[in-house]
């Protein structure tokens, strides 16, 4: 058979001046297929027609010749092209990570806690419960002029936020973006969404939703491309009950805004006729497909519409006009970020955004440059960068005005809201954990109307069992709404919001143990704050204002003593290894019988099977380098980790003896707690390496299942090559994957064990 010829071609979207060059990769492979091919589409950085033709013309010849293919030969395809041509072809040839956080840290270094006086403060909450407001409570922005950080019920922050009070006298920010491969994957993901949605004969409207807001909220483009053209801009819900609505005067601000670089009348034409695309699209491969999967032969509807969606999927990723409409969206995106005025905006090789910065001593026009990357308000949509933003670091000499002038020295890290987890025992994701062993204080933000619901329950119960329960601080919000016949003082509605805690503690005691219990019942008789009114200016002159600046100033004095912890106890716990060994063996059981109901493999009551398309996305991303390690509720890394860490807290929690004399009940605490921190930062980087790394081809293999069957195939294939290999239950037939996890699990937890003064034997 004769080798396929690779080439390139040109292409210059409307609009846009400069050309770009499409071609499929000889090496790389194609995500939706696994096969070499993947088709790239980059940036030139040129105008010229005649440059841009020289350089297809190179990129032609390197195609041509083989041995290029090989990443070993970069440097003498340096020597003989062009470099932008070189960079292009040999991007992501090898695995590559960006570290955005030191990318960050080189423009806004943040103190650590050790060397200065500054504490880094952990906001966690469900969405909606006001953790973003406490945020402008504690730097003092005005919540109706300056309205930073935005503020809603829906997921406002869908990014990580860090804000630096620091002296001045200029403002300074930093804005990482997310990678353009992921934004270009979301965004085919939105259009598959909408090709199917217009098969089933869906309105405009429809349409148009799945297009531009992605299932799992997190990529909403309806930021950055508007609603559509039926949308009216001026008619806006996103305020909460925390939020006044925007004045005229305001909401005419708003509208201003760099209008006169943006025409969103184009961007609405070119959604209408994306739009006619995405239906003659659907029509070109709905029918045909239905037809060859003979669909009326077959009894069960559903198993004929799962082998229909995935087929569609992958015909659509080989259509090229799917992959043009792709590159017209992606090329609208990107003007966006050819209006920033303000700042310094730092590109990748490839010409994809990649940081964004700015310095100024004027705060109006600090808050007026930063919203762009990061508002969420319905008068901005169209205009708004903050779905491509990977995170927002700012410093500046923000201060609360109800202190008496003193700055204080925190960093307020901010992030996504935690979602209503329907389930306490939930694990929180990975990135979260990580964030929480770097901040020096944890701040749940909790609704005092509906007060220990899931989602702030599986916060500290991770807390607890992870041995920082130390750091945790809780703020009640939504107080000043606590009313009742029965609540006449602000002492008996807080008797009453700490009520709801009973029986969380009482549950928490028995999954995990009675010293969780006992440190989570100090930190809510020490660490709980009732805070209300906090969506407006607090004012001094009146009780509840008072009130409410009071909590406030204790929580500040909270923070700064949070970190003193007690010296060491001469007392060292002694365990059985025995008993370690029953723990891991729990904790791999309790780990499958999660995921079988959910893979389809296994039936439990309670546990619906998740849909194939949540299960390839999860695929995908495992399967992809660089990429998160879950998908949505779906999070196979933290939930290994987490049955793991809580098995081994409940056995450490009872030693069988102790050297040099038993200690009180607060020496154990702390021992328990030192030693619980240890093991769970070592089973984080355990379950990460079993469960991903050295999993990662057995992942490609799941994702790139397709055709009937391939449902259940790739549900195996997680279950039987990955889950039962990275994680295997031990029993008394022993073989080397059983006996490889138990020996690593027990090498974690006895090193810790001897970094920390208790022994195992």
């Amino acid at each position: 058979m004769a080798k396929k010829k690779y080439t390139a071609s040109l292409s210059r979207s409307q609009g846009r001046s400069g050309w770009s060059v499409i071609f499929r990769h000889p090496v790389r492979r194609d995500d939706a297929t696994g096969l070499s091919g993947l088709r790239v589409r980059r940036g030139l950085n040129t105008r010229d027609d005649k440059e841009a033709e020289q350089l297809k013309s190179e990129l032609d010849e390197l195609l041509s010749q083989s041995r290029y293919w090989d990443l070993a030969f970069r440097p003498e395809a340096e020597r003989r092209f062009d470099r932008r041509i070189v960079d292009i072809f040999y991007d992501k040839m090898a695995p590559e990570q960006t570290d955005y956080s030191d990318l960050r840290s080189k423009v806004i270094p943040l103190p650590e806690s050790k060397d200065s006086e500054y504490r880094r403060v952990l906001l966690l909450g469900t969405t909606g419960a006001g953790k973003t407001t406490i945020v402008r409570q504690l730097i003092g922005t005005d919540p109706i002029r300056e309205r930073f950080p935005s503020t809603s019920t829906a997921k406002t922050t869908i990014h990580e936020m860090e804000i630096l009070l620091d002296p001045g006298p200029t403002y300074r920010a930093v804005v990482t973006f997310v990678s353009g491969d992921e934004v270009r994957e979301y965004l085919n993901e939105c259009i598959s969404a909408a090709v199917l949605a217009s098969y089933r004969g869906e309105s405009d409207g429809e349409v148009l939703r799945h297009l531009l807001n992605h299932v799992n909220q997190r990529f909403r483009f309806s930021y950055v491309l508007g609603n559509g053209p039926a949308a009216d801009f001026t008619d806006f819900d996103d305020a909460d009950e925390e939020d006044e609505i925007l004045s005229e005067d305001a909401v005419e601000s708003y509208l201003s805004i760099e209008s006169e670089e943006i025409d969103l009348s184009a961007t609405n034409s070119l959604l209408d006729s994306v739009l006619k695309e995405l239906r003659e699209v659907a029509k070109k491969h709905g029918t045909k497909l239905r037809q060859e999967l003979h669909a009326d032969n077959e009894p069960d509807l559903r198993v004929v519409d799962e082998i229909f969606e995935e087929e569609l999927d992958n015909l659509l990723r080989e259509d090229e006009m799917f992959h043009v409409i792709s590159d017209r969206l992606l090329d609208e995106i990107e003007k966006r970020f050819e209006t920033l005025k303000d700042g310094e905006l730092k590109r990748t090789k490839q010409g994809w955004p990649l940081l964004w910065q700015c310095e100024t001593e004027d705060r109006k026009t600090f808050i007026k440059a930063v919203t762009r990357f990061s508002s969420n308000h319905a008068p901005f949509f169209g205009k708004l960068l903050t779905p491509l933003v990977n995170a927002v670091r700012v410093a500046g000499p923000f201060s609360p005005p109800w202190t008496d002038g003193t700055q204080p020295k925190l960093v307020l890290l901010d992030g996504e809201g935690l979602g209503h987890t329907p389930k306490s025992s939930a694990a929180i994701s990975t990135a979260l954990t990580r964030r929480i062993e770097t901040a020096d204080a944890v701040l749940l933000v909790d609704n005092a109307l509906q007060p220990m619901q899931a989602a702030p329950v599986s916060v500290m119960r991770e807390l607890a069992s992870s041995g920082n329960a130390s750091k945790l601080l809780i703020a009640f919000t939504h107080f000043d709404s606590v009313t009742g016949d029965n609540l006449p003082t602000p002492s008996a509605k807080a008797q009453h919001v700490l009520a709801s805690a009973e029986n969380v503690l009482a549950s928490v005691r028995d999954e995990l143990g009675p010293f969780a219990e006992r440190a989570l019942r100090k930190r809510l008789e020490t660490g709980r704050f009732f805070l209300g009114g906090i969506h407006e200016q607090l004012k001094s002159e009146k009780k509840a204002g008072v009130r409410t600046i009071k909590q406030l100033l204790l929580l500040l004095d909270a923070i700064d003593t949070i970190t003193e912890r007690p010296p060491k106890a001469p007392s060292r716990p002694t365990y059985d290894r025995a008993n370690l060994v029953l723990a891991i063996k729990a904790a791999a059981e309790s780990f499958h019988s999660a995921w079988l109901p959910l893979l389809g493999i296994k039936f439990h009551p309670g546990i619906q099977k998740e849909h194939w398309t949540r299960i390839k996305a999860l695929t995908r991303r495992l399967a992809t380098q660089g990429w998160s390690d879950e998908y949505d509720t779906l999070k196979p890394v933290a939930d290994l980790r987490k049955q793991l860490q809580d098995q081994v807290y409940l056995l450490i929690q009872n030693p069988i003896s102790w050297e040099n004399g038993e200690p009180s009940e607060d020496e154990k605490q702390h021992t328990y707690e030192m030693l619980a921190n240890n093991i769970s930062k070592r089973m984080l980087d355990l379950a990460t390496r079993r469960l991903r790394i050295e999993r990662h081809q057995e992942w490609q293999s799941a994702f790139y299942q397709s055709g009937r069957g391939s449902t259940f195939t790739r549900a195996n294939i997680i279950a039987d090559q990955v889950y039962n290999r990275a994680a295997p239950v031990p029993d008394i037939t022993p073989s080397p994957d059983r006996n490889q996890f138990l020996r690593e699990v027990s090498l974690e937890v006895e090193t810790a064990a001897n970094e920390e003064g208790a022994v195992l034997k």
